[in-house]
């Protein structure tokens, strides 16, 4: 009797192995093309990412295939979505590479050019049906729009485990760069991004400002000098030195 009985544990040991191993998606392929064609400071090797192909379109077959489902964590939903935004930006732009700005394309968020589960998606379908739908303003730093005045692109893949202290970085990054937004003691001039997604930034009861100043070294207070950056859709491409030789 014993027998039959320990062979039933291990069985149904098996079983929810397997199940839990269903609830968790491997963004290791993707993780490794973001190190290799990602620098620290977020410009993006587009010809590195059209030499190592091989690698991102085993990635899209894995997203493509293994769309989040229900006993999926928030967590590795959010994931998920946030990474394959960033992948599919990146294979919009080699498609058409070289390229001045995403924005020399047609349509570029509204274009269906990518299958998951079957179905045709666009980038704007992501953001705004899924991304947005969580709830978690920090989603707007952690994905990509191609170029310079966008947050940078994280050199690392997103997953459950890190998600939430990555996208605090990442929210902090971004509005602590001089470069994408200025806050200083006498003038506050911040990115389009506070404006064009205000509403998402109306969470517990604040506003764009409480938002910002929860990550901001200098806080947003009484600034006689107020405003809104002009945004640079120029490439985030980086930038191939050619070395100089002298002759003798």
């Amino acid at each position: 009797m014993k027998a039959p009985k320990i062979i039933l544990v291990v069985l149904i040991l098996m079983f929810f192995s397997k199940v839990q191993s269903q609830e968790s998606f491997d963004h290791s392929v993707w993780d490794r093309a973001l190190l290799l064609n990602v620098s620290e400071d977020g410009k993006v090797d587009y010809d590195g990412f059209m030499r190592d192909s091989s690698q991102l379109y085993t990635y899209f077959k894995q997203l493509s295939e293994n769309p989040p489902q229900e006993n999926w964590s928030r967590e590795e939903k959010l994931a998920y979505w946030i990474n394959a935004y960033n992948a599919y930006t990146i294979k919009l732009i080699i498609d058409s590479y070289p390229l001045k700005s995403i924005k020399d394309l047609e349509d570029p968020w509204g274009k269906k050019f990518f299958k998951i589960d079957g179905s045709w998606h666009s980038l704007g379908e992501l953001e705004h049906k899924i991304l947005r739908k969580f709830g978690d303003p920090r989603i707007h730093f952690a994905i990509n729009c191609a170029s310079i005045s966008c947050p940078v692109v994280w050199n690392r893949a997103y997953t459950a485990d890190n998600l939430h202290v990555a996208l605090d970085e990442q929210t902090s990054k971004f509005i602590n760069d001089p470069i994408r937004n200025t806050i200083t003691n006498t003038e506050v001039n911040v990115s389009k991004i506070f404006t064009w997604y205000k509403k998402d930034f109306k969470i517990n009861g604040g506003d764009v400002k409480d938002f910002i100043n929860r990550y901001a070294a200098i806080k947003i207070s009484n600034q006689a000098k107020k405003g809104y950056k002009d945004y640079d859709w120029r490439l985030n491409e980086q930038t191939v030195v050619t070395p100089a030789f002298v002759l003798d």
